[in-house]
């Protein structure tokens, strides 16, 4: 039920986003706590790979992209609902993005910013990273464009770029009015300066949306394109269950789908703790659940047709690859995927569980789990059973390994953590689209 009439519920969402930037939360600082303490334990476990050496990582031959790799696929899969939900229902003029595109958002610029760590992490040499990018330069070595390393700088350094800049254009009416409100001299310079000395006038608002509409036009094709290129760090490869012209369709469909079930994991406490629900209301989770089930159906109908493109073409190796996995040392990881991504989320076609955020949160919890280990089948089963067996190998996770994945959930949200306290977490701009207009006699236009 909500807690604010329907007719003040335009007044009061200003106050509402002021006191997730300025009053004190005890469920905030608990999480933000407790969230440190994992980052801590994830830097001391990169610190010791760099003082040991990348041997202390779990690879063996012929496995020699593990973890780390999973890691980059799996978080650059979570930028990609961010740009979904801001630019692609913006242009679809969806009602149900309003109060979570702007989470959204944050969400895919954090997650690129994990994700960019892993390439560097898994070089073994970090400090070294800067030899990938294509500068001249005075050792006469130039970047080598076979190389999917490379794929991987430029994607992420162009999604990273684009989305940057879509989520600040995004904010600055509503930083303008946080200006106006805060209280403090540095705030109020802080945000004056982040406004970028927004006054709200018909020209401002006018040049705005024009700009958002380019912006919005010009990010939509990076859901394909950039999730494409990291598809190709494995579909130009021979290796049995990667040489496949599926993968771009498959890998973009899968990271619509987990960032999908990420932004409910962030959704549903930020809620709760923060006392959201007339803003983020049923219908935002009614719209990303039915979402979450029409790409769930396309993820699952890609595992089904791997299977078939294995047996009818006629491919001995491709065959008994998707084989193994099916039943051989990894099998474990193969079925909890399958049943997280493939089974779970048809729960989401009874409205009573799409309104339950206790069983939706699980669900979304689940998801990610399932796309975890998604990528980890890719990756690790793939290669651990190629064309000799003389070269198969078994691959197991290190705990710096393991240390440094737990690192990175800690890295996206303690930036998403701070960032919910430092900036409007909802668009108060376009959240006021939706609501009734309170009149001076107590009535609204919607009335």
């Amino acid at each position: 039920m909500s807690q604010i009439a329907e007719k003040d519920k335009y007044s009061s969402l200003n106050k509402a986003v002021m006191n997730m930037l300025t009053r004190p939360s005890f469920g905030w600082w608990a999480i933000f706590i407790f969230d440190l303490i994992f980052l801590a334990f994830g830097i001391y476990c990169f610190i010791y790979q760099v003082y040991e050496g990348l041997g202390v990582a779990g690879y063996s031959h012929p496995v020699l992209w593990g973890v780390y790799i999973t890691d980059f696929v799996f978080w650059v899969g979570i930028a990609h609902s961010g740009t979904l939900i801001s630019a692609v229902l913006f242009l679809f003029r969806a009602k149900f993005r309003m109060s979570i595109y702007r989470i959204a958002e944050a969400m895919t610029v954090f997650a690129v910013a994990t994700a960019g760590l892993f390439p560097i992490i898994h070089l073994g040499r970090p400090w070294n990273f800067y030899w990938l990018l294509p500068y001249p330069n005075q050792r006469g070595l130039w970047v080598n464009f076979d190389s999917p390393l490379l794929w991987d700088v430029f994607a992420v350094s162009t999604y990273a770029t684009i989305s940057s800049v879509f989520f600040f254009i995004g904010m600055i009416p509503d930083i303008a009015a946080i200006r106006d409100s805060v209280v403090g001299k540095t705030k109020k310079v802080l945000y004056s300066v982040l406004s970028l000395g927004w006054k709200g006038s018909n020209w401002e608002w006018s040049h705005y949306t024009r700009a958002y509409f380019y912006f919005a036009c010009f990010a939509t094709p990076l859901v394909i394109s950039v999730h494409s290129v990291v598809s190709w760090d494995f579909a130009m490869a021979n290796t049995p269950g990667w040489h496949t012209t599926i993968f771009p369709p498959y890998f973009v469909a899968g990271a619509i789908f987990s960032g999908l079930a990420m932004v409910i994991t962030l959704c549903i406490p930020l809620r709760l703790i923060f006392k959201l629900e007339d803003y983020i209301t049923m219908e935002n989770f009614e719209g990303m659940s039915k979402m979450i089930i029409l790409t769930s159906c396309i993820v699952f109908y890609a595992y089904l047709i791997e299977f078939f493109i294995a047996w009818y073409s006629g491919n001995k190796y491709e065959y008994d690859q998707f084989l193994y996995r099916a039943n051989g040392d990894y099998a474990f990881f193969y079925w909890t995927m399958m049943f997280c991504n493939g089974i779970v989320p048809h729960a989401l076609w009874f409205k009573k569980i799409r309104n339950n955020l206790v069983i939706l949160f699980i669900i979304s919890l689940l998801i990610n789990v399932g796309m975890w280990f998604e990528r980890f089948n890719i990756i690790v089963i793939s290669l651990s059973k190629e064309f000799e067996p003389g070269s198969w190998g078994l691959y197991r996770p290190s705990w710096v390994e393991l240390g440094i994945t737990v690192g990175s959930f800690a890295w996206f949200f303690m930036f998403f953590l701070i960032f919910v306290r430092t900036l409007p977490a909802l668009s108060i701009a376009e959240i006021k689209e939706i609501l009734p207009v309170p009149k001076k006699n107590g009535g609204s236009d919607h009335e």
